[in-house]
């Protein structure tokens, strides 16, 4: 699948939207398989509406196969508190090498520091190790642990300056 590239129309959806719902239980059933149990990051819908963030799902022939959201927050990154974290990034397991999680991520990265970001902000996972690759071949680096699973084994915590 990774020579595969697909036209994606990325579009801003309500937290609660039909397809964006599908695909964060998609997700977190596989983090119960990577991990043993789901995300339990506490999350508010509001959280991913503007101005406070905004939460996309990628379509690849009318077809719900991705997601990617950013939240703002008060996480300290390079030098600014002008935050904003990036979640549920996801795509469906037959679309993945086909670039789309990059352009997801380069898309919340352009939105985030369209409404005023000036540092992206993330936390993944060691059992993960596809996601680490994207983000570190993206330009991440290594920051601080932060949030809910801060002090967790498994967490990795990476920034961007935008």
């Amino acid at each position: 699948m990774a020579e595969r590239q697909a036209a994606v129309e990325i579009l801003r959806v309500g937290y609660g939207q039909p397809d964006a719902m599908r695909l964060i239980a998609e997700v977190q059933a596989e983090y119960v398989v990577r991990y043993g149990g789901p995300d339990d990051t506490p999350l508010d819908h509001a959280m991913f509406e503007p101005p406070a963030g905004s939460f996309y799902v990628g379509y690849v022939a009318g077809e719900a196969v991705a997601t990617g959201a950013w939240r703002r927050c008060e996480v300290e990154a390079f030098g600014s508190t002008e935050t904003a974290e990036i979640k549920r990034m996801y795509v469906v397991p037959r679309w993945r090498g086909a670039g789309l999680a990059r352009r997801m991520l380069a898309h919340l990265e352009a939105s985030a520091a369209a409404a005023g970001a000036r540092a992206l902000v993330l936390e993944t996972g060691l059992r993960q190790p596809e996601a680490i690759t994207l983000y570190e071949s993206s330009g991440y680096t290594p920051v601080p642990g932060f949030g809910y699973y801060r002090d967790a084994p498994l967490s990795r915590c990476f920034g961007k300056r935008v």
